[in-house]
C-alpha cells in the first residue's frame, strides 16, 4: 500500500513543504529519491512522481525549493520565482541542500541509498547538486536548463548523471547541450545524455500542448525516459 504524507521542514530564513510517499509494505530502510519542481513550484506533478517512485519500492520525497505557500498561479508568477534563484544560484544550491539534509533525516530512508530527479527548472536544481560535489547515488535530468553557476567551476562531480533531453527542445540548445557534456567530461564525471528526435522542451508533462513555443507532451519520450530512469537508478543502488 502507498501511503503519503505532507513533510515540514525549515532552514534559519524560510519554511518549506514537501510530499512524500512510500510503500507500507517494505519493511526495511528504502532509498529516496528527491524530485525538484518545475518552474511554477512543487505541484501536483511532482507529487505523482512522488508515487510512482513508491511504487518501484523507493521514498519519493517531492521537494520545495521556493518555499511553503510559494506556488505560482500563472507562468508570469512563475517566471519571477525561478528567476530569483536563476540570479543567485548560490541561494539555489543552498535550498537543494536544505532539502538533501531533511530526506537524510527521514526515519524509512537508506541515507547510504539517495537520489534526484528534476524537471525543467529542477533539472537545472540537480545538475547544481551534481555540480557542488555532493556524492549521491545518481541525478537524473528531465529536459533541465544546463547552463553553469558561476562558482564550482574546478569542482569534480562524484555523482553518476543522467540527462533526458528533447533534442528539440527551444530552452536547451543542441550547442548547449554540448557544452553540457563537456563540463561533465571536463570535471571527470559518470555521464549519459539520451536525447530523443522531434521532441521539445516539457516533454514528460501531458498539461504541455504549446507546440508554436517548442512545449509539447510526448509520450514515446516520456515512457522511455522514465524506463532508462528506472534502469539507471536500479544499477545506482546496487
Amino acid at each position: 500500500m502507498i501511503s503519503t504524507e505532507v513533510i515540514s521542514y525549515e532552514d534559519s530564513q524560510n519554511a518549506y513543504e514537501g510530499f512524500i510517499a512510500y510503500n507500507t509494505e517494505i519493511k526495511a530502510k528504502a532509498p529516496i529519491i528527491l524530485i525538484a519542481h518545475a518552474f511554477g513550484g512543487q505541484s501536483k506533478f511532482e507529487e505523482r512522481k512522488a508515487i510512482e517512485l513508491a511504487q518501484l519500492g523507493y521514498i519519493g520525497f517531492a521537494i520545495d525549493i521556493y518555499g511553503k505557500g510559494k506556488r505560482a498561479r500563472d507562468s508570469e508568477e512563475a517566471q519571477e520565482l525561478m528567476d530569483s534563484l536563476n540570479s543567485d544560484r548560490k541561494l539555489l544550491l543552498e535550498r537543494m541542500k536544505v532539502s538533501l539534509e531533511c530526506a537524510k533525516k527521514i526515519k524509512l530512508a537508506d541515507i547510504h541509498r539517495i537520489g534526484a530527479i528534476g524537471f525543467c527548472f529542477g533539472g537545472k536544481c540537480v545538475l547544481d547538486l551534481a555540480r557542488s560535489g555532493e556524492k549521491l547515488n545518481g541525478i537524473v535530468s528531465f529536459h533541465g536548463l544546463y547552463d553553469t553557476p558561476a562558482f564550482n567551476q574546478d569542482t569534480k562531480i562524484t555523482t553518476p548523471v543522467l540527462v533526458l533531453h528533447g533534442w528539440d527542445d527551444p530552452l536547451a540548445s543542441p550547442n548547449e547541450t554540448i557544452a553540457l557534456a563537456n563540463e561533465l567530461t571536463s570535471k571527470d564525471a559518470n555521464w549519459e545524455i539520451n536525447a530523443y528526435g522531434k521532441t521539445g522542451h516539457a516533454f514528460t508533462n501531458p498539461n504541455a500542448k504549446f507546440p508554436d513555443k517548442g512545449l509539447m507532451y510526448s509520450k514515446s519520450a516520456n515512457d522511455r525516459a522514465w524506463k532508462r530512469m528506472m534502469t539507471f537508478f536500479e544499477d545506482a543502488f546496487k
